[in-house]
């Protein structure tokens, strides 16, 4: 039964260059937990959201893989920036607003500050994850490095400084995604057990 605002009993913060694949991992965290354990928590969703009504734009294509949100993107991210500089965990807070479930697994991290809005408000429950993947992969499903995105804080602000609890290499050639995901899946359903 849903309850609101249910403290998590643990969250899985997924961090990774755009095309690295955190949406498909996380999609399958959630069909091997379920609903009712696990919750995806997209950081990128309340600012696309917030983005789309201040500027009188399609939500339903920002949120989609599509050109229409690349058009915007960079726009979207400077904007984005402004907010953050104003109150840090703005998007943290929206995007968790709703979540109920012991399991809240988050898709999108791209900054320190959205850890460490997790770290500080959840220092027990709190693990991160870095989804890796190599250029020639990522260009394979539709990347190409773009100035003033690929190169801002929104893609590179975690490439170092940070330590992951896992990395996943989603890579064709690395070991298969349910074995890396094993110890994952193993904490999150010992986690909801509780």
């Amino acid at each position: 039964m849903e309850s609101p605002n249910m403290e998590p009993k643990l969250i899985v913060i997924f961090s990774g260059k755009r095309k690295s694949g955190k949406d498909y991992v996380t999609n399958v965290i959630l069909e091997r937990l379920g609903g009712d354990v696990c919750g995806v928590v997209r950081l990128s969703a309340p600012l696309k959201q917030q983005y789309a009504q201040e500027h009188g734009l399609d939500l339903d294509q920002l949120l989609g893989p599509g050109l229409y949100k690349e058009r915007y993107r960079a726009d979207m991210i400077r904007w984005g920036e402004a907010r953050r500089l104003q109150d840090p965990g703005f998007f943290c807070r929206l995007a968790t607003r709703g979540a109920w479930q012991p399991v809240w697994v988050v898709s999108d991290a791209r900054r320190l500050s959205d850890l460490q809005w997790f770290w500080n408000r959840f220092p027990q429950q709190t693990r991160c994850v870095r989804v890796e993947s190599s250029e020639e992969t990522r260009k394979r499903r539709g990347w190409s490095f773009t100035s003033g995105v690929d190169d801002a804080e929104s893609e590179c602000g975690l490439d170092s400084g940070v330590h992951f609890d896992w990395t996943i290499t989603n890579e064709a050639d690395a070991p298969s995604l349910e074995e890396q995901l094993l110890p994952i899946l193993a904490l999150a359903t010992q986690a909801a057990d509780q």
